[in-house]
């Protein structure tokens, strides 16, 4: 399995780009605004349950948010 550090994450990008700052998306989601935070920095993997809000918040698919490489 690979390193999680391999895990490609676009979080930041997509929330930056519906206008929510971190805290307003962590409202969304009920998560604090460090787990926003850390996810976003790759420091802390979400678990699938919080994947797939965050997605869903966002409108894009868990896909969109984290990919693995080829």
């Amino acid at each position: 399995m690979g390193d999680h550090k391999d895990l490609r994450n676009r979080l930041k990008e997509f929330r930056s780009a519906k206008g929510f700052t971190q805290a307003e998306l962590a409202g969304r989601v009920r998560v604090s605004r460090k787990t926003i935070n850390t996810v976003e920095n790759g420091v802390f993997i979400p678990s699938t349950i919080l994947s797939l809000k965050l997605a869903r918040a966002l409108g894009v698919t868990v896909e969109d948010l984290f990919q693995l490489p080829e």
